[in-house]
């Protein structure tokens, strides 16, 4: 025997509200209509519901097993409608994200975990790479967003770019470097010491090697590559070793009291942090909201970094 599903809500809204008046308010339905959608159950399964002359309505035992049925799928209709305004206002859906390592561990991974305080519901899938693997990803829809540093976007890229962030290098390096017993190291110093290279296929690499040829060396004494945020900050503290780093990140580190920059001015690309999209992109709200709460967070830190520049490189 079929029924309709729509009986089975309607009979446990009767149900539960304790009447057929209070069931169809419920509903939002007209009470005649409900009346006849009980009458006609009863008639499909040949049998009666509720027990004659009781008030409030009290269902008989086949009543009550299937008004049971019914609000499974009236609890169902709820968390569905739920589930439709959750994801409407973006506290609820996926976001996929690829950012740079440095700067996803130092900086965003903090955020992330901040904006889901807010957004419990709002899963974040994180992967790594550099602007040419996270252009791809972007585009074969493997990511939805990119937090990168790029120089330029190509017309025609297919792709959006919001800066967050002015791009500034600094020379990393432990709280203890005798470089920092000097009033003001030159950069012929900082030839005097062995160099961590940065991840492969990272931009510094390359601005590591352009600024230490304006500095005048003929070879790069590298002594660690290949290491993490983390192993590159342990490797730090505990030698004489120099990197070249992000501004932010030694900024997003400055608690652990453990590496600071040296106040050297050093040459650096134009180049900026900022969130890339596909242009064609379909609109997710929780991927705004996302998106919105890393562009704010930004903006409420960059006078903080500027400061702290101006305090550590500049001002020692």
């Amino acid at each position: 025997m079929k029924i309709d599903e729509r009986h089975l809500v309607q009979l446990a809204a009767v149900v539960q509200a304790g009447g057929v008046t209070e069931g169809a308010a419920f509903l939002g339905l007209a009470q005649p209509a409900v009346s006849r959608t009980i009458s006609m159950l009863e008639k499909r399964v040949g049998e009666p519901l509720f027990v004659k002359g009781k008030r409030p309505l009290q269902p008989t035992p086949l009543g009550r097993a299937l008004a049971e049925h019914g609000s499974t799928m009236l609890a169902a209709g709820r968390k569905a409608s739920d589930t439709i305004e959750s994801f409407r206002v973006g506290n609820s859906g996926i976001v996929r994200v690829g950012g740079t390592p440095f700067f996803m561990d130092a900086l965003i991974a903090p955020m992330i975990a901040e904006f889901q305080t807010r957004h419990p519901d709002v899963r974040v899938d994180l992967t790594y790479g550099y602007f040419p693997d996270l252009r791809t990803a972007l585009h074969a829809d493997q990511i939805d967003l990119a937090i990168c540093p790029i120089d330029i976007l190509d017309e025609g890229s297919g792709l959006t770019f919001q800066q967050i962030l002015p791009g500034r290098n600094v020379i990393a390096c432990s709280v203890t470097h005798p470089l920092l017993l000097k009033r003001r190291p030159q950069p012929s110093h900082l030839l005097d010491y062995p160099w961590i290279a940065p991840p492969p296929g990272s931009p510094l690499m390359s601005d590591l090697r352009g600024m230490l040829l304006s500095f005048g060396a003929t070879e790069i004494k590298i002594r660690y590559s290949g290491g993490s945020l983390m192993s590159v900050v342990n490797y730090l503290k505990t030698s004489q070793a120099l990197t070249i780093m992000p501004h932010s990140v030694v900024f997003a580190l400055r608690n652990d009291k453990s590496i600071t920059a040296l106040p050297v001015t050093i040459p650096h690309p134009e180049r900026a942090l900022g969130l890339l999209k596909r242009a064609d992109a379909l609109r997710v709200p929780a991927i705004d909201q996302f998106a919105r709460y890393i562009g704010a967070s930004f903006d409420d830190l960059k006078s903080l970094i500027k400061r702290h520049e101006q305090s550590v490189v500049w001002g020692m």
